[in-house]
């Protein structure tokens, strides 16, 4: 049984909290969530309301994973800690630390993404990045899976972290299954740029959305940046640039990252040898496939298999 131990700290996102002990706790043979506090002592949320968690600092120190939802702890908005929440942080024997949105000032605050890529929402990136300057903070993407230790943006990209985690833990399947549950996209395209206030101009009636739809359909095929804007009849240039402002990528990344998953998918599910997986898949040749995913997910197309269908 995997232990996730949820650190609750004072004025704790009420969401952050619900959504990741509601979809960790759907696959209740696997998993068994924990919520704690310093002391016990019960923590204001952000929704108005009290929570007093069941367990005390000392359950971190064996969990296998520590999650830190999103909060407005003051300390760590100061560059500090607790010492009781620094010593538990920076003793547990989790292999795996992960934070919601302003989670990540939490992680920070304990050194532990000092020189790691991490990410936390959009709005406080400008206050993170001047209170910790050793960390390499990217806000423009919904999160970051930097092995052991993993961020996410703002609220629902803590959904989007969890998936990702049980996705890794036990395959697509198993995650989609919990999005169907929880009635959530298995994944979401694009970064937290998308969702930025910003003066970027809305085509509700000139989306690529119809390209991106027809691509879909023909991932096996060569596609060309042409082709998929002759769908919408928009020039190249024009297209490009909507394609970058409803996905947050560029059309080749996006189309690129359709076709690993199609990849990971088809590997997971079929036992089709690796030169037609990565045919089915638009890449071509095995040799392709193997570049691509190395580069996506670190790993080679058979290791890929053998875990997930093992597991």
């Amino acid at each position: 049984m995997h232990r996730i131990a949820v650190l609750a700290l004072e004025k704790s996102v009420a969401f952050d909290i619900g959504s990741s002990t509601h979809m960790f706790g759907r696959l209740e043979d696997s998993y068994e969530v924990v919520v704690c506090s310093p002391d016990r002592r019960p923590i204001p949320t952000t929704g108005g309301f009290t929570i007093a968690p069941d367990h005390g600092l000392e359950v971190l120190r064996d969990a296998d994973t520590v999650l830190v939802p999103g909060t407005h702890y003051q300390p760590a908005r100061e560059g500090r800690l607790e010492p009781a929440v620094l010593e538990a942080l920076t003793t547990t024997n989790a292999p795996r630390i992960m934070s919601i949105c302003t989670g990540a000032f939490v992680l920070a605050a304990a050194g532990l993404l000092d020189g790691r890529p991490a990410t936390t929402h959009w709005k406080t990136a400008d206050q993170f990045s001047a209170l910790y300057p050793k960390v390499r903070l990217n806000p423009d993407v919904l999160f970051i899976d930097d092995g052991d230790v993993l961020t996410s943006a703002g609220v629902a990209a803590g959904i989007d972290l969890c998936l990702h985690v049980i996705r890794s833990d036990h395959g697509s399947e198993v995650a989609n299954w919990v999005a169907r549950y929880c009635v959530v996209p298995a994944w979401r395209q694009g970064g937290q740029s998308q969702f930025v206030d910003r003066p970027v101009p809305s085509y509700p009636d000139t989306s690529t959305a119809l390209a991106r739809e027809w691509a879909l359909e023909r991932l096996q095929e060569p596609l060309d940046l042409a082709a998929m804007a002759a769908q919408v009849r928009m020039s190249v240039r024009t297209f490009t640039r909507r394609f970058r402002a409803e996905t947050g990528m560029s059309p080749g990344q996006w189309l690129t990252q359709q076709r690993v998953d199609r990849a990971r998918h088809l590997l997971e599910s079929t036992d089709l040898p690796i030169d037609q997986v990565a045919n089915h898949a638009g890449f071509g040749t095995g040799a392709a496939l193997r570049q691509q995913l190395a580069a996506s997910i670190g790993i080679s197309p058979s290791a890929y298999r053998q875990t997930f269908r093992s597991a």
